[in-house]
């Protein structure tokens, strides 16, 4: 027996995978076979790229946080060993806030971390 290509259940799920393809370029977005195929990369990346994200995140907080410790005189790494010794405890994503929106209260930790790092 062949198999049914017009009853609800085909026609919904031929839906549901157009509805998620829509915005993808030319052929993707329109044909079925293209656009299961396009669904099922774009969902793999998305996936992929919700742990990656993390990654990302933590290196631009690295990269503020270095960019306000030079201005301040002193390198990333020493003021991250510095901080240790000295045992300030905050996280980057803090760090680099307080870079960024408050760059005396991060002077005021380079200056504690400077006195141990040396």
């Amino acid at each position: 027996m062949p198999r049914a290509t017009t009853g609800k259940v085909h026609q919904k799920r031929r839906r549901n995978i157009l509805k998620d393809a829509k915005g993808f370029y030319g052929a993707r977005s329109l044909l079925i076979r293209t656009a299961k195929d396009a669904r099922r990369r774009a969902l793999q990346n998305s996936y992929i790229h919700r742990r990656k994200k993390k990654g990302d995140f933590r290196s631009l907080w690295i990269q503020r946080i270095n960019a306000a410790a030079r201005i301040c005189g002193v390198s990333y790494s020493v003021l991250i060993s510095g901080m240790k010794k000295s045992g300030i405890e905050v996280n980057r994503k803090m760090l680099a806030e307080l870079a960024v929106y408050d760059l005396n209260a991060f002077k005021a930790v380079v200056e504690k971390a400077k006195g141990k790092a040396a």
